[in-house]
């Protein structure tokens, strides 16, 4: 799949001079009628200027089959609208009411060991039953005919983090539907027995009705079935989002449509790259994780959704004031973090940035997560920040619309690669795959260097140097854009890459497969390491998880490093080959992100890649650019002397502007 960067986005159907949006999801049915002219008062002195409405009130809206009820939303709607407060509105088909789940109780998710999953929580629903996509149209056809010409609705939002609970369906309604999407893919049995390898373990199929999910098994499913069950499964939501997208379109055109996808964590899922281009604009939620690159993870996640954007400005529907209630330790945040936070998304091409939620919650699962508007109330050190953090946001009109200034570095991104590659049955169950990318990103922050997060459908070969790092799933077509990248640009990989193919078939011939002659090695056979077990390098790092014993095959591979340690004691371990004015480079083991910082130079040197930013501010300082705007990030909780720029307090961002 390739991605097409040059898609035109619709913004918010609304009027006046670009600007920086700031807001909330706002849940109003959970609290008294009064409550309400005061939330939209103290909005107004929070510089708040979007919410988003209604994404849990479907049981309020249609209380019966036959009932609905727009009286209060009606309200809400114009009260907003008066304050000069635009309105997101949801679909509210996230999860269903009561009456629904009751009369239909075959709309319920099934996991794989046949257990149903009740109500009582969220998104109890199965993304390809019939009943309830017709339900759920049924909702949005009342709300696009009501409200589509409402001056205050500026957005649809589609659902609500579609596939966060109920991605993994394995009900019999899946089932029908997984066949229909095998027969779509393969047309013939043939062609599906031939990509699943099915002579394996006598899995050969003689019927598509034999087909099922890969529900629990007496031992490990059939790897591309799971693999065809992860594409199909995204496939699925995306469906669900396409159905209301297209009936939102067809009753109120002039609204666009979008849906907060989660880039985030190990929220891997859904493939949002595959998503993008069927929204106006792309929408995320992100929630800081803790550990040691947390605030590194937020910037991977907010860089990588601009780059499923397509470079395009884009909307932070969900991020957090302070702490959250889903961690085992719930945090509050530290002073600057909020404004960091929120403007290092801005930094990364967010023209929104909004949080979960606007009032917090007295009753429910969420009570103790935070909100623009605490427990505590408007005479809070919380909402005084809030309301600091709006009127920054609402100085930074002349940055709306710009779009973010390419870096040299590229890191590559590929859903399908991180799905195949922590499978069961491989060399090592302890691979982490996204901990991999973000290891070099943070070793790239380390020295000060800028570097863009993209989707390996999408448009890097124009870039300096190319990291792709794990890069497992190389189908034909990909290998050869890569070797044609290498011609001229730098491209940097790294163990268990290239090593199968579309259907998760090897590439024979030895290892990394369809990246062998690119690269000028040859690799028998791989060398995962026991927990605790280390190789040492001889340009001072230490390798992790994995070894490879590599062969080169090419003289104009170059060995940068070696190993001094382990079973591959003197064979290489970092290795560049020359290719025209370009290069290949192979990194056969887990350096982390301190290794990383140690190994890149030599990769970055080769390439002509410099850092921007001043001696002494490398690695302390991110530099993110917009336009002609200049981000400053702190990385550290120490002041920073900017020099003629001032100060770069703790935890803080200096925005630069000519």
């Amino acid at each position: 799949m390739t991605i097409d960067d040059t898609t035109p986005r619709r913004w918010l159907r609304r009027a006046g001079a670009p600007r920086i949006e700031y807001g909330a999801d706002y849940n109003p049915e959970q609290w008294p009628r009064e409550v309400w002219a005061e939330d939209v008062r103290a909005m107004q002195a929070a510089g708040v200027t979007i919410v988003s409405l209604a994404i849990f009130s479907w049981a309020r809206i249609q209380p019966r089959p036959e009932v609905y009820d727009f009286g209060w939303l009606d309200e809400v709607i114009e009260l907003l609208h008066a304050g000069g407060i635009a309105v997101d509105l949801a679909t509210a088909t996230a999860s269903p009411p009561p009456w629904l789940t009751a009369r239909h109780p075959e709309i319920l998710p099934v996991d794989k060991h046949g257990n149903t999953i009740w109500p009582g929580g969220r998104q109890h629903w199965r993304p390809t039953s019939p009943v309830f996509r017709a339900h759920a149209l049924r909702l949005v056809r009342a709300l696009a005919t009501r409200y589509g010409k409402h001056p205050a609705v500026v957005a649809w939002h589609v659902n609500n983090e579609l596939g966060c609970h109920n991605v993994y369906d394995y009900s019999d309604d899946a089932a029908t539907a997984f066949r229909t999407w095998l027969r779509d893919r393969y047309v013939t049995l043939d062609g599906l027995n031939e990509a699943w390898g099915t002579d394996f373990w006598s899995q050969r199929y003689s019927d598509w009705d034999q087909i099922i999910p890969p529900r629990q098994a007496a031992t490990h499913p059939n790897p591309t079935q799971q693999l065809d069950f992860k594409r199909f499964s995204s496939d699925a939501l995306k469906d669900h989002l396409i159905a209301e997208r297209d009936l939102l379109r067809e009753l109120s055109p002039d609204v666009p449509v979008t849906t907060n996808f989660m880039v985030m964590g190990e929220m891997k899922t859904m493939n949002y790259a595959d998503w993008a281009s069927e929204v106006d604009f792309v929408s995320n939620d992100h929630y800081v994780l803790p550990g040691p690159q947390a605030r590194d993870e937020l910037s991977f996640s907010a860089n990588l959704t601009g780059n499923i954007a397509g470079g395009q400005p884009w909307f932070l529907m969900e991020h957090s004031t302070s702490a959250v209630n889903w961690q085992p330790i719930n945090v509050a945040k530290k002073p600057g973090e909020l404004h960091r936070d929120a403007l290092t998304h801005v930094a990364h091409g967010a023209d929104a940035v909004c949080f979960f939620q606007w009032r917090q919650s007295k009753a429910g699962a969420e009570k103790y997560h935070s909100a623009m508007l605490p427990h505590a109330g408007e005479d809070s050190d919380l909402f005084r920040d809030v309301a600091a953090l709006g009127g920054r946001l609402g100085d930074l009109g002349a940055l709306a619309g710009s779009a973010r200034v390419p870096a040299d570095v590229a890191i590559l991104f590929d859903w399908e690669s991180w799905w195949v590659a922590e499978h069961d049955s491989h060399p090592t169950d302890r691979l982490r795959y996204r901990q991999e990318a973000l290891d070099w990103y943070t070793a790239l922050l380390n020295l000060g260097i800028r570097a863009d997060v993209v989707p390996v459908g999408g448009a890097w070969d124009t870039y300096r140097m190319v990291i792709a790092p794990v890069l497992h799933v190389v189908p034909g077509a990909l290998a050869e854009r890569l070797t044609a990248y290498a011609g001229h640009g730098h491209l940097v990989t790294t163990y268990f890459s290239g090593i199968v193919d579309e259907n998760d078939q090897i590439w024979l011939g030895g290892h990394p497969g369809a990246l062998r002659d690119l690269l000028g090695i040859r690799i028998e056979e791989f060398g995962p390491l026991l927990d605790g077990e280390v190789a040492e390098l001889d340009d001072g790092t230490t390798g992790t998880l994995w070894t490879d014993r590599i062969d080169v095959t090419d003289p104009a591979v170059r060995v940068l490093a070696r190993y001094k340690t382990g079973e591959q004691a003197e064979r290489a371990a970092i290795t560049r080959r020359a290719v025209g004015a370009g290069s290949a480079a192979y990194v056969s083991t887990r350096l982390g992100r301190d290794g990383l910082t140690v190994a890149l130079p030599a990769l970055l040197d080769g390439a002509g890649v410099t850092s921007e930013l001043a001696p002494e501010l490398r690695g302390r300082v991110e530099l993110a650019r917009r336009g002609e705007h200049r981000f400053l990030i702190n990385r550290t909780a120490e002041p920073i002397d900017l020099g003629a720029d001032g100060t770069l307090e703790p935890r803080g961002v200096v925005i630069l502007h000519p």
